[in-house]
């Protein structure tokens, strides 16, 4: 079977318009205690009444209860109930972005199309999560997107494109012997060329402290335009953070797009640490989720969320800026962008 850059797809960027964004219900008892499943039904409840004014949302529930649940709920928060779909489609857990195919589309028919990896639960640490490996298969048949198979490991959370030939990855992540431990870099390169249809490759070293995907670039350096990334600095030196994001950012001051042009760059401050016994959360701003109508923008009842969502509505003047408080939402181990994942639409 040929490859999407064979094929002429490629993976357009997340401010692209979208014809939907998907998303699976929380449910995981694992994951969600009963003390915080609440409110996190609240925060999706916020995320669907948000992303219906401007596109189709497709959410995955288990059952006609959880269905009708859903609706009820959304309901509530005046979400444009025209554009919701509610999938009769078992999952065991919300993270879409990395077990759901990353859509693409044809630079020439303009034909959807996805790249399906393999998900193994972030190197086989969550082995019960593995099924949901197959609710990414179910989700690319419904897209009825044309699907292409490498066959080897990825999450959609460990890649960032900029639409035009740029992605960004971890060494931590994509280089983990957890994955692909058969596969050397080059040969990870080729895949990333081959099935993003990207000409440049942009690689940082390591993900924050706490972030249990070994490294996802989504909660450490996203796109914002073709040319301008935002990356979270640390300001306190005795932070573990603090190195990490410091070498990260030296190496974005080097890197170049697939132009050869340097990149402008605006750092994005982190929340003050989070905790839960004997671990600390990876939470961070970087994982927001840029939609049709609006910006979704992870805040965590801290000091430095004002100063985030000033940022990014001067970086999105024309977007509605939804600030979500996200606190028990990353007691999960991830946040807005983790949960979503969108499906570009034909012009």
């Amino acid at each position: 079977m040929k490859t999407p850059q064979q094929e002429n797809f490629h993976m357009p960027a997340e401010w692209n318009k979208h014809e939907a964004t998907w998303l699976s219900w929380p449910k995981d008892p694992d994951t969600f205690s009963e003390t915080i499943i609440q409110s996190v039904e609240n925060i999706y409840s916020i995320m669907i009444s948000e992303l219906s004014q401007g596109e189709i949302v497709n959410v995955l529930a288990e059952n006609s209860e959880m269905k009708e649940k859903i609706e009820k709920l959304i309901k509530e928060k005046k979400a444009k109930m025209k554009n919701v779909k509610v999938h009769l489609i078992k999952s065991i857990d919300v993270w879409a972005r990395d077990y759901g195919p990353t859509f693409l589309l044809n630079k020439k028919t303009n034909q959807l199309g996805c790249t399906k990896w393999i998900f193994n639960a972030w190197g086989n640490k969550y082995k019960e999560l593995l099924m949901d490996n197959q609710t990414g298969e179910r989700i690319a048949q419904i897209s009825k997107a044309q699907t292409f198979k490498p066959e080897i490991v990825m999450e959609g959370g460990s890649i960032e494109v900029n639409g035009t030939g740029t992605v960004l990855v971890t060494e931590q992540c994509q280089l983990n012997k957890n994955r692909n431990p058969k596969l050397k870099k080059q040969e990870i390169e080729n895949y990333l060329k081959e099935y993003l249809h990207v000409s440049n490759i942009v690689w940082l070293k390591e993900g924050i402290e706490g972030d249990d995907t070994d490294g996802h670039i989504d909660d450490i350096a996203r796109f914002v335009n073709e040319n301008t990334i935002v990356y979270c600095m640390e300001e306190n030196r005795k932070d573990k953070n603090f190195e990490i994001l410091k070498e990260n950012q030296k190496i974005l001051e080097k890197a170049v797009n697939e132009k050869g042009q340097k990149f402008k760059l605006i750092p994005l401050p982190m929340p003050k640490a989070m905790w839960i016994p004997g671990r600390r959360l990876a939470a961070s701003y970087a994982n927001f989720y840029i939609a049709n109508a609006s910006v979704l923008v992870p805040i965590y009842d801290k000091s430095k969320d004002s100063e985030v969502l000033k940022l990014f509505k001067k970086l999105f003047p024309k977007k509605k800026i939804v600030g979500i408080n996200c606190t028990d939402l990353v007691y999960g181990y991830g946040s807005i962008h983790c949960v979503t994942q969108q499906q570009p639409a034909i012009k």
